[in-house]
């Protein structure tokens, strides 16, 4: 029986073309002038000494570090420093009413329906868990934090691995056969069979296929709760 159900984001419950056309190109374009600015704050300054020690760069070359993170957007890496700042920046968009993130209307009223129930709620994206909370607090359907009983991003693992699934089943005090993971990547949703969760792929554009392991559904309110 389900009773949690955990959810990504680009793809799933959201268009992939919000991030990679409004958000991606938000960040890269400030990201010189806010390290510029911020570089001194405590939390700005341990993200570019991360960041500074990923690329074997000085950390106190803010255009080299800048130049390398426009690199690593460009590249769309997972890399939690790099998803920290990409959210501080976004925080700042959202807030002075730049752009309201796009969720599909399917996902809303799935997602109203399962709380409703009693299902507890969860996100694991690779972009940072401010970023996720400033996603779904501005919503084009309004905020939906309110759903959610807690995110996860890459600090808890690589999302392609199965070892971040049973960390997330653990933190959840849940165990993995009660938990439905949803997302439009087949490798996430391998990883999370293997740690034991029931799976759905979400596959938003195209002809529907099959998988022998994972319930393949085109829309949140074609997915069948094992």
């Amino acid at each position: 029986m389900i009773k949690a159900i955990v959810t990504d984001i680009e793809g799933t419950t959201s268009a992939i073309d919000f991030v990679t056309q409004v958000l991606f190109p938000y960040a890269r374009e400030r990201l010189g002038s806010y390290i510029g600015e911020h570089a001194q704050q405590p939390k700005v300054k341990a993200i570019l000494q991360e960041v500074a020690r990923i690329a074997k760069l000085d950390a106190e070359n803010y255009p080299a570090l800048s130049a390398e993170l426009e690199r690593w957007i460009d590249q769309d890496r997972k890399l939690t420093p790099l998803k920290s700042l990409q959210g501080m920046i976004w925080e700042h968009g959202y807030r002075n009413g730049d752009f309201r993130a796009h969720v599909y209307d399917d996902a809303v009223a799935q997602l109203q329906h399962w709380h409703r129930q009693g299902l507890s709620l969860y996100v694991y994206s690779s972009g940072s868990i401010l970023a996720q909370k400033l996603f779904f607090g501005h919503s084009e359907a309004g905020d939906l934090r309110p759903l959610f009983s807690d995110y996860f991003d890459t600090t808890t693992g690589p999302k392609r691995e199965a070892a971040s699934y049973r960390e997330i089943s653990r933190e959840i005090d849940m165990p993995a056969q009660n938990i439905l993971f949803l997302s439009d990547i087949v490798e996430e949703l391998d990883a999370a069979a293997e740690a034991g969760m029931h799976t759905a792929w979400l596959q938003r554009e195209g002809e529907l296929h099959n998988h022998p392991r994972h319930q393949a559904v085109q829309s949140f309110s074609d997915i069948t709760l094992p």
